[in-house]
């Protein structure tokens, strides 16, 4: 079932991109495209010629607030971690409808997020708060990782 999950959120990543107008439901847009298949060898994050992608603007913002709670729930020592994972939920979503990109910048992009996308369903299904904080930990390495390839 992550798996499935996983897949859904990365069509629906990758035809929002091609496509600017209003997409009514996440369910359409998987059930309407085809599988976007990576081989293994091109998973790793590349730099631009040495330089950070550009990320469009509409898209910062939704990667700026799930990195902002992520940091709030980690320094206030917050234990509501499915909260947490909602509410990165909802950010990864607004940034996957907000998408125009495109080219390599955007198949760079997706190698980010598709792990991003796993890390946050893991927080969303861990049982054990143990477990959990560290899932969060990751979630916090991974918009390091954004950081470390975007701009």
């Amino acid at each position: 079932m992550k798996k499935v999950f996983v897949l859904g959120i990365s069509i629906l990543f990758l035809w929002s991109c091609n496509n600017t107008t209003e997409k009514s439901t996440e369910k359409q847009a998987t059930e309407n495209h085809e599988e976007h298949q990576h081989d293994e060898s091109s998973e790793a994050i590349e730099l631009n010629n040495g330089e950070k992608w550009l990320v469009n603007e509409e898209m910062k913002p939704f990667v700026m607030k799930g990195e902002e709670l992520v940091n709030a729930y980690i320094q206030n020592n917050h234990t509501d971690y499915k909260a947490l994972a909602q509410q990165v939920k909802d950010q990864n979503s607004q940034l996957i409808k907000s998408c125009t990109m495109d080219g390599k910048s955007h198949d760079e992009l997706h190698k980010w997020l598709h792990p991003h996308l796993e890390i946050v369903k893991a927080l969303e299904d861990e049982a054990d708060a143990s477990k959990a904080n560290e899932i969060v930990l990751q979630l916090q390495h991974s918009y390091q990782q954004y950081h470390h390839y975007f701009n």
